[in-house]
């Protein structure tokens, strides 16, 4: 069946309503960014807050900020008490960012990480490996505890989309989920013509998963594609 606009406006009518603080962000994103259309939006916001609850995710780590969207449906999923960090690329971003945050009446369960998402991840992962291996020496848990997030939600640089998936995996908690934005990448993931350096980032990344007997994994066909990644 094709999803024509028609249909997405049925679909939207008959899911969860978008908060208003949302609808109003969507707005505004379109003003003031170049790319508005690169937020989540209505649906897939929606499917992300379920996502969330149902992975009992406390702790969220997303790469790609943006304007925010995404953040604050993740950080409605985790509820009181849970925490997002997300990492935006750019710092001119920042001022528009922590407004939006410090706005929101959940906005306290956001912590906005200003730097490039593999260098973040990876000091992130010795800071947690060196705080793990000080806990088990010291007897505190008898086994290092493994992993430090609930659930990663990827969608920044498509051309780094394969550093990504190595770095999050490692952070990621065993039976953890990884989700991963644009995976089909307008198409262009099935076009053996495409060589572009962020189709050809989206492919790699696709085929890592595919072949990696480490993780359960299945491509929904909503907007731009979205890949589901469950960590055994």
């Amino acid at each position: 069946m094709l999803l024509t606009e028609k249909i997405f406006e049925y679909i939207e009518r008959h899911i969860d309503p978008e908060p208003e603080e949302l609808h109003r962000l969507m707005r505004e994103s379109n003003l003031r960014m170049v790319h508005g259309r690169m937020c989540s939006g209505h649906l897939q916001g929606r499917l992300l807050v379920m996502l969330t609850r149902l992975a009992g995710a406390r702790n969220v780590l997303e790469l790609g900020t943006f304007t925010g969207y995404a953040t604050l449906c993740l950080a409605e999923g985790v509820g009181e008490g849970g925490r997002v960090d997300t990492i935006e690329v750019f710092d001119e971003n920042e001022d528009f960012l922590r407004e939006v945050f410090g706005r929101s009446p959940i906005g306290e369960r956001v912590n906005l990480i200003i730097g490039d998402a593999k260098e973040v991840m990876d000091a992130i992962a010795d800071e947690w490996e060196a705080e793990r291996v000080a806990m088990h020496e010291s007897k505190a848990y008898p086994e290092p505890a493994e992993g430090l997030y609930d659930l990663i939600f990827i969608d920044a640089d498509k051309r780094a989309y394969p550093d990504y998936y190595t770095r999050a995996k490692r952070l990621l908690k065993r039976g953890g989920l990884i989700v991963a934005d644009n995976t089909l990448w307008d198409g262009h993931v099935a076009d053996e013509e495409r060589h572009d350096r962020q189709t050809m980032g989206v492919k790699q990344f696709n085929d890592l998963v595919a072949t990696d007997p480490e993780v359960e994994k299945v491509i929904i066909p909503l907007r731009d594609g979205l890949t589901l990644i469950r960590k055994r």
